[in-house]
């Protein structure tokens, strides 16, 4: 690991001041992906910014029904907390698959939207990652690429977002909020705030050069039932081969709002509104279920060792939806 210097700031505009006043400086919450970085000098800032005592902490109730979660909360205190147990389960499920409860007890809401890749390659300095060195190349693709993306890749990235939570954030059209060195704030649609590769996979995220998640909003309480499926090499602390995220409100036989969103597909968690239009007042069974799946893996490319991704999309699918509709006649 190479020598930094190392700075805890007083306020939050000042963090995100410092941030900019350094040019190769991070901000430091959890460590659980940085250290491990900064140790394989995948990472290498010169300065960190430690942001742990700036009252970022807190989950608090919206004005409109939602909830404001702080970006140093903790993903075992949300996971825990009875507000999102109750009205967004999913987010507690999607929390509960992801790591370890060592790793949930320091891992941040700030933090797990920024992680990174997990690609084998991006953690192998001796071989070309356009993530690391840009321009350099991208080994998977002719490479293992067994965890690799099926959507919205290109042939400089084929790595995936390796976040759970972040699934469910998306189904939850949750908000990203920010500060800069200057004291202005800005709110960033998750459905933004994750990038595809195109040509700069080294860019991941639409967050501004001196900019600080501040926290997270999620709208009011979606109606109908959730669910967060993961499919994984074993039964816990893995990385999501195929995680689906799911909401039905469903009315006798016919469904009022669906949604879905896709994990471990692509560069962000992945999901089609106009897809889940076909739901509403649709009634859901197989064949319209089958009928949305098409749509989400409109484009899906799998590479040599990574096509049984796409049916597998498509037996996970099932599977949450059946599981929401347990007992329900109309799924048959």
């Amino acid at each position: 690991m190479k020598s930094f210097s190392f700075e805890q700031p007083a306020t939050v505009q000042a963090a995100a001041a410092s941030l900019a006043t350094h040019a190769d400086a991070k901000f430091i919450a959890g460590g659980t992906n940085l250290l491990d970085l900064m140790k394989l000098e995948i990472e290498a800032p010169t300065h960190l910014i430690d942001i742990n005592r700036l009252g970022l902490d807190q989950i608090e109730t919206t004005d409109d029904g939602g909830v404001r979660i702080g970006a140093m909360v903790r993903n075992s205190d949300l996971a825990a907390h009875s507000r999102i147990r109750i009205d967004y389960a999913v987010l507690s499920r999607a929390l509960l698959s992801g790591a370890s409860g060592q790793l949930r007890n320091k891992a941040t809401t700030g933090g797990n939207l920024l992680q990174r890749t997990r690609c084998y390659y991006f953690y192998d300095t001796a071989r070309p990652c356009n993530k690391r060195v840009a321009g350099s190349g991208c080994s998977a693709v002719a490479g293992f690429n067994r965890m690799h993306a099926i959507l919205g890749a290109s042939d400089q990235c084929i790595a995936v977002h390796p976040s759970d939570m972040a699934v469910a954030m998306r189904l939850l059209d949750a908000e990203v909020e920010t500060i800069n060195g200057s004291g202005v704030r800005r709110v960033i649609p998750i459905a933004e705030f994750h990038r595809l590769p195109a040509t700069t996979p080294h860019l991941e995220t639409n967050l501004r050069r001196d900019e600080m998640i501040t926290g997270v909003k999620l709208p009011a309480p979606l109606p109908g039932r959730q669910t967060y499926r993961k499919v994984r090499d074993r039964a816990s602390y893995a990385f999501a081969l195929i995680s689906v995220a799911a909401v039905i409100d469903a009315s006798g036989e016919r469904a009022q709002s669906a949604r879905i969103a896709l994990g471990g597909v692509a560069h962000k968690p992945w999901r089609v509104e106009s897809a889940e239009l076909g739901l509403s007042g649709a009634t859901i069974n197989v064949k319209s279920i089958d009928a949305v799946t098409d749509q989400l893996l409109a484009g899906a490319r799998a590479y040599s060792d990574n096509d049984f991704k796409l049916a597998l999309v498509r037996r996970t699918v099932h599977a949450a939806v059946a599981e929401i509709l347990k007992n329900s006649p109309q799924w048959k």
